[in-house]
């Protein structure tokens, strides 16, 4: 059988067809063969009629043989009109173009003929002006040259003498030479200009080389390369070896500069190692180290902790030291009495600048005692937040004076005071205040003082005790002598000759001088221009000024002084030591400051999964009230900070967003702004642009120049969080009759209100067998047939519950009301 039997051959209709056979392939091998017809290509032939009367009439339609298929003549005639305008068109653009070229082409020339004109003038001019003073210059050697022949020749010879002055044209005529020759080189030099295409603006303003002029060095350098090709050759620098500090990671151009290599070299060098890195990407100490040797130079492993080796503790030479004034802490309870008993010894008016008339930060000042003996004071606050501010005064004071107040006795902070200056291992000095009140009782202090381990020297004790009264002076020269007495005991001495070591004792960003220090300069001399770093901050003493205000150029041993010059914000606290080198104070600051973030990383990551999920448990029951805070010195933020992570409970907490030093800026109300915060200024405020953007934001910035008003605001403010507590008052008793089913609204109880009364908005429980089955609220109350607000006791109503229907007879309705009570921090 074949294939085709029975099938319909495929085929086109149309033109003349050719049989084909096409082989089919399919999947699995299979093929098939089928018959297909091919369609021959249609060639039209013209009829011979249509040729000759073409021909005849003369129409440019061409050759009808050499026309497309399908193309008539009305069609050719139209495509060769087109054609013939195109070609038109083309004429007339070309010759446009030709003539704006002609007149681009005269405008170019004639610039050029301006600017040659010019050239020429000044070259002119140039000229004139040079063979003129050739000429002065002429005349003035010849005249020379006459009045010496005429001095030294004979009078007899004077006719030969005078003979070359009457023909200078012989010696004038190479000079001549030399003008022609350096004017043809100019000429030569125009041409080239002009050949070199277009005038730029920088050669119009500066001239042909654009006013850049070659450096010394470069033109040192060219002196040098061409000595030593005119010896024979280049010589080779010799290589210096260097010993290159290497630390665990270090920035590819630092490497260079260590190694006095180009950066470019270096980069290179890491890149033929197979190293894609930039200048400015770190890069770890075996690649460097390799780097390094590639270079020819030698290796120094270093630690970064290695950067503070530079500020170890030097022991003085006991030559070398001499006495050093003593510094005093005040301390005391808050109102007993430091700054004004320091006023009276200072005879200046502290206090009254301190707001709420209260110290709210370390003050630091110099006392010369009418003995001539200088006395260095620290001033710390009273108050229970600033409790660091006082321990870091006990550090770095000599002698304590424990100010207590003869009508107010032993005190909170009085205590704390004594455990600080125990701790610290530094005298005691008691200084009874207020001797002059009605009912100071100062024998009262000295046995109070008992119970803490201060026995006076009245009481048998080895503590100095002086009984004082600011107001009137009583006792200030006793206080004086004592100090200077407690003084001589330690003996204290300081070498002024070394390196300066300080401590930061209060720190604060001034707008107009920027991160400004009160340093106690504790051993050493601090002079203006030194490089320091303290803590994580590092500069150079750019201003010295003291307790009054002066500035001055150093400060010696026991001197308070405010430091100018930081890049940052020190902490309270932080120790100050000069450097050599600005560089090393920068790596030793960077040094501390990522140690510093490290151990933070690390505190944070301490913790493990199962507590993580602890504390998220705990506090999602807790309520946060966000805040920021921005003061005037490091000191009061810290114990800003200190007094809101007290203020809280189980329920409610206060979370201190951000504490810094310093006007509250724009990036304050920022962060307010996207956590809902408030902004917390104390003794700050906020500038134009941060307050214009906190109106338009609605972030609200509160102003404090008082502790005790912050924080009784936050505590309100977080009280605020609590949640109110709910208070029931039961206010009646219903027993359920009988119950009724009414159409549209279910089961309504018929009712006794037995006790109180029945109100529709209150609460109520519905009680079988005295175990409440259910609490809610009433849909319906009524009386006979009318809906009613209340039912008093001994009436009977209609009671219908809200989405409830289990109701029987002798059940118990009881009738409640709900109370919130506001709670607030303790």
């Amino acid at each position: 059988m074949s294939d085709t039997d029975g099938k319909k051959t495929l085929g086109l209709r149309g033109a003349p067809a050719r049989p084909g056979n096409v082989k089919q392939s399919f999947s699995h091998g299979r093929t098939k063969n089928v018959v297909v017809e091919t369609k021959r290509k249609r060639v039209v032939v013209p009829k011979p009629g249509a040729a000759k009367s073409g021909a005849a009439g003369g129409s440019p339609i061409g050759d009808p043989s050499k026309r497309p298929a399908g193309i008539t003549d009305a069609e050719m005639a139209r495509r060769l009109k087109a054609v013939q305008a195109a070609k038109a068109r083309e004429v007339e653009e070309a010759a446009a173009r030709e003539a704006e070229e002609k007149a681009r082409a005269e405008d170019r020339e004639r610039r050029r003929a301006e600017i040659e004109a010019k050239e020429k003038a000044e070259r002119e001019r140039e000229e004139s002006l040079k063979a003129k003073a050739e000429e002065d210059e002429r005349k003035a050697r010849e005249a020379e040259a006459a009045a010496q022949a005429a001095a030294a020749a004979p009078v007899a010879a004077a006719p030969t003498a005078r003979a070359p002055a009457n023909k200078p044209a012989p010696a004038a005529t190479p000079r001549k030479t030399d003008r022609d020759r350096e004017d043809t080189n100019k000429k030569n030099r125009g041409d080239d200009s002009r050949r070199s295409g277009k005038l730029t603006v920088n050669q119009a303003l500066s001239g042909r080389d654009g006013g850049r002029q070659r450096s010394m060095a470069q033109m040192k350098r060219k002196q040098e390369r061409a000595r030593q090709k005119a010896m024979g050759g280049s010589v080779e620098r010799e290589k210096v070896i260097r010993d290159v500090q290497l630390p665990p990671a270090i920035v590819v151009s630092e490497l260079a500069a260590r190694m006095a290599e180009k950066t470019g070299a270096v980069v290179k060098a890491l890149m033929q190692n197979g190293m894609m890195v930039t200048q400015n990407e770190t890069i770890d100490a075996d690649t460097a180290e390799l780097i390094i040797e590639e270079f020819g130079h030698k290796v120094v492993r270093v630690s970064d902790a290695d950067v503070e080796d530079v500020i170890k503790e030097i022991e003085d030479d006991p030559a070398d030291l001499v006495s050093r004034p003593p510094v005093i802490t005040i301390m005391g309870h808050v109102d007993h009495g430091k700054t004004s008993l320091l006023d009276a010894i200072r005879n200046a008016k502290v206090v009254a600048g301190e707001a709420g008339g209260i110290t709210q930060h370390i003050g630091a000042y110099q006392v010369t005692t009418d003995g001539g003996q200088v006395l260095s004071f620290l001033d710390t606050p009273g108050h229970a937040a600033f409790t660091s501010m006082r321990s870091r005064g006990a550090q770095v004071t000599d002698i304590v004076v424990l100010v207590v107040a003869a009508d107010d006795a032993v005190m909170p902070q009085t205590i704390e005071a004594i455990n600080h200056a125990k701790a610290a291992e530094v005298p005691m000095i008691v200084a009874i205040n207020k001797i002059d009140r009605p009912a100071a009782d100062p024998d009262k202090v000295r046995t109070d003082l008992l119970q803490h381990e201060v026995i006076v020297e009245k009481m048998s004790g080895e503590v100095q005790d002086v009984e004082v009264s600011a107001i009137t002076g009583q006792g200030l020269d006793e206080l004086l002598e004592a100090i200077a007495l407690q003084s001589e005991i330690l003996e204290l001495k300081a070498n002024p000759d070394r390196a300066a070591v300080g401590a930061v004792i209060e720190a604060q960003l001034d707008v107009g001088r920027g991160p400004v220090a009160t340093v106690l300069v504790q051993n050493g001399t601090l002079r203006q221009g030194d490089i320091f770093v303290v803590g994580e901050q590092y500069g150079k003493v750019r201003a010295l000024i003291d307790d009054k205000g002066n500035r001055v150029k150093e400060a010696g041993p026991s001197v308070p002084v405010e430091v100018l010059g930081l890049n940052g914000t020190p902490e309270a606290g932080d120790v100050l030591n000069v450097t050599d080198t600005e560089a090393q104070a920068r790596e030793i600051a960077d040094y501390r400051a990522n140690a510093a973030k490290d151990k933070r990383a690390a505190a944070g990551a301490a913790t493990t999964l199962e507590q993580l999920m602890a504390n998220a448990k705990a506090d999602e029951n807790v309520s946060e009230l966000p805040i920021l805070v921005k003061a005037d010195v490091q000191g009061s933020a810290e114990a800003i900070v200190q007094a809101m992570e007290k203020i809280g409970n189980d329920e409610v907490r206060v979370r201190v967003l951000h504490s810094g030093v310093g006007a509250i800026t724009e990036t304050d109300v920022g962060l307010a702004e996207a956590s809902g915060a408030p902004i917390m200024g104390f003794n700050v405020r906020a500038n134009a642009s941060a307050r214009n953007t906190a109106n338009q934001k609605g972030v609200e910035i509160r102003y404090y120049s008082v502790i005790y008003d912050l924080v009784d605001d936050v505590k309100a403010a977080a009280s605020g969080l609590l949640s109110a507590e709910i208070k029931e008052n039961f206010i009646g008793y219903a027993s359920i009759k009988e119950v009724f089913k009414v159409t549209g609204v279910g089961k309504v109880a018929g009712c006794l209100v037995t006790e109180g009364v029945a109100r529709r908005s209150a609460g109520v429980r519905l009680l079988r067998d005295n175990v409440v089955i259910h609490e809610g609220t009433l849909k319906t109350l009524k009386r006979f047939k009318d809906e009613v607000p209340e039912v008093q006791s001994g009436q009977e109503c209609g009671m219908a519950f809200e989405n409830y229907d289990d109701i029987r007879p002798d059940d118990v309705i009881e009738i409640f009301e709900r109370e919130e009570v506001t709670r607030t921090l303790s």
